[in-house]
């Protein structure tokens, strides 16, 4: 998760608290996904940005995980993720966001 993007999450979540903020995720790979979800949980691995040390513990999702796609609308979602959904490993996606929020996830 770049610099900019830590230090927005990190002012919303000051403004609005830890329990009212979902983070939402798009990238490609479980790893990837992985790292931005630890990143706004347990605090940034690299150490790179605001949220070095700083764990939120706030609720993160990947745009193709049942949870987010089971509450939005079906053909807005197919329009929108419904190709990638297709070529993505979806499992392995599902597998990494789910041991970070066990983990990581205080809310």
């Amino acid at each position: 998760m770049d610099l900019e993007n830590q230090n927005r999450v990190k002012n919303l979540t000051e403004k609005y608290g830890a329990e009212n903020i979902i983070v939402l995720l798009g990238a490609a790979e479980a790893e990837a996904a992985g790292l931005a979800a630890e990143t706004v949980t347990n605090g940034d691995p690299t150490y790179a940005g605001s949220l070095a040390g700083v764990q939120l513990g706030l609720r993160v999702y990947h745009a193709v995980e049942p949870e987010f796609k089971d509450n939005v609308d079906a053909d807005v979602y197919d329009e929108q993720i419904g190709m990638m959904e297709m070529v993505l490993d979806v499992d392995s996606i599902i597998a990494e966001m789910t041991s970070i929020r066990d983990q990581f996830t205080k809310y």
